[in-house]
């Protein structure tokens, strides 16, 4: 049976079609790869400790745990499904115009755990949260690494997002620099790939 550039292009020589077949594939193989990371799965690293422990970034950064950093995957299709949930590991675009967290560039892509909903009124009382005056659960913190600050509250503005690291003590985050619009959500974190110890889905 003639292969499908054989019956489009009878008279190309044998070489060509076979040529052209390769470009073809492999130019098809790329265009998938980059849809599924514009649409579907993106991989992350976690460059700095704020997601300690939970996430690791490679030391000798300040706080680092690990000799790797994390390397993960996120869900970028689920939002267009459901809404973001609490406690959910989420990849994001920092808010407003303006670089944060001495970052070089406004809109820079961070990695945090979704503390507050739209609507929500949090409070920090020496490093322990409330959400509307209810104290938030949270296995995931060490109490070492709970930031004891003077207490401080945040109202979240409809259809944004308050979002801390694992890390209180060492995250620089929406107690910061504010809430996070809903358009600015990329995806949630459902996978580290690497390190090979560390494989696990979240």
């Amino acid at each position: 049976m003639r292969d499908p550039l054989g019956r489009l292009f009878p008279n190309l020589p044998r070489q060509v079609r076979v040529a052209l077949d390769w470009i073809l594939t492999i130019g098809g193989a790329v265009l998938i790869v980059l849809a599924l990371k514009a649409w579907v799965v993106n991989p992350y690293r976690i460059p700095s400790s704020s997601m300690e422990p939970t996430l690791h970034c490679a030391k000798p950064a300040q706080g680092c745990e690990a000799h790797f950093s994390d390397r993960v995957l996120a869900n970028r299709f689920i939002y267009r499904f459901r809404d973001p949930k609490r406690g959910e590991i989420i990849v994001f675009k920092t808010p407003g115009n303006a670089p944060v967290c001495g970052t070089t560039r406004a809109h820079e892509v961070f990695v945090k755990r979704l503390i507050g909903l739209p609507g929500d009124h949090i409070n920090e009382r020496d490093g322990i949260i409330y959400i509307n005056n209810v104290r938030l659960n949270e296995p995931y913190i060490q109490p070492s690494r709970r930031d004891h600050q003077p207490p401080r509250s945040w109202d979240v503005p409809k259809g944004q997002y308050f979002f801390m690291g694992d890390n209180r003590a060492q995250s620089c985050d929406s107690r910061t620099w504010g809430a996070v619009p809903r358009g600015n959500l990329i995806g949630e974190v459902f996978f580290v790939y690497w390190p090979i110890t560390r494989i696990s889905f979240r």
